[in-house]
């Protein structure tokens, strides 16, 4: 399904090394921030108390955030916990106070606002757990990494895959770079959704990498910055469809998911924007200038009936 068609290639290549230095800035940017400022870690990381509250009918979490923001904790998550008459509350952990404290605190004020709060349980969530689930997302980036490279490497070759880590490495450290830079709360949504980012930031790299090998299959003489500005610009009206579609979801759950919701898919809008870029210049890019060539894809002799009819330079000795 397309949208449209270019009859005429687009020289994205010419340009690869002008948009490339931009990335290299923007990703550099990131990593200062990552080491100056660091991320702002959810309770999930960093340790605290998690409080569920019920009411005889359904809550209003703008007002309990508020209540509860009122007691001074800057860092609370209030969202549904099953119905909407249940509420999950997270509080950070207080240098000198006890869990037991700060949900006696805390219910003392939400019962001022609803006689109905009622207190269903609480429990303390410490650092070691955090460090524990810090450790464990390392863990499973690291597994994301290595699948993708084998799998790249298993698919096509070894610059594919060298090109495609460098390029989805390039779009999570952005995502965290902006999280560092505004100070978002980074919790274990956002870290799904980095998750996420990856697995679908590499699709859009497939799909452009598999255009470049049959390329080569098809148009002999064409050359290899040829061949890739070829592949890109016939698969935009797909890149099109395809993050349009993602994108529009992405944005309804932005700007309609509540606070819940809001930097799970601030996390994916940025890192699906970053995606389309990365594929095409970071990606094709890096392939292109580590040597990617014909030999590498395809047998040294191509069988004919490998070859275009349509292609006039088709039957050519490459």
């Amino acid at each position: 399904m397309e949208f449209f068609k270019i009859k005429r290639d687009i020289p994205f290549m010419r340009h690869a090394l002008v948009f490339n230095l931009i990335s290299l800035a923007t990703f550099l940017a990131a990593v200062f921030f990552l080491f100056s400022r660091g991320l702002h870690l959810s309770v999930e990381f960093t340790g605290g108390t998690l409080m569920e509250v019920g009411y005889t009918q359904s809550a209003d979490l703008p007002a309990v955030r508020n209540t509860v923001a009122g007691l001074g904790y800057t860092d609370v998550q209030v969202q549904n916990f099953g119905t909407a008459r249940d509420v999950l509350i997270r509080l950070p952990a207080t240098k000198g106070v006890s869990s037991a404290q700060q949900s006696d605190k805390v219910m003392l004020a939400l019962k001022a606002t609803d006689a109905t709060a009622t207190l269903r349980r609480t429990e303390f969530v410490g650092p070691q757990v955090g460090d524990e689930l810090a450790a464990d997302g390392l863990k499973a980036l690291a597994c994301v990494i290595v699948g993708i490279m084998v799998y790249l490497a298993i698919r096509f070759e070894w610059k594919f895959a060298v090109a495609a880590i460098i390029a989805n490495l390039h779009d999570v450290i952005i995502i965290l770079g902006f999280f560092a830079f505004f100070q978002w709360e980074f919790s274990l949504p956002v870290l799904a959704a980095v998750l996420a980012v990856l697995g679908y930031s590499v699709n859009e790299s497939v799909v452009i990498f598999d255009r470049i090998r049959e390329n080569f299959r098809r148009f002999r003489k064409m050359n290899t910055v040829q061949i890739i500005d070829n592949a890109i610009t016939s698969t935009i009206s797909r890149t099109i469809i395809t993050h349009g579609c993602t994108q529009l979801m992405v944005l309804s759950m932005l700007l309609f998911g509540g606070p819940t919701l809001h930097y799970f898919a601030l996390a994916l809008t940025i890192g699906i924007l970053f995606g389309i870029y990365s594929s095409v210049f970071v990606a094709a890019a890096i392939a292109m200038w580590l040597g990617i060539q014909r030999e590498d894809l395809i047998k040294a002799s191509v069988n004919r009936k490998d070859e275009d009819p349509n292609d006039p330079n088709a039957g050519a000795v490459a």
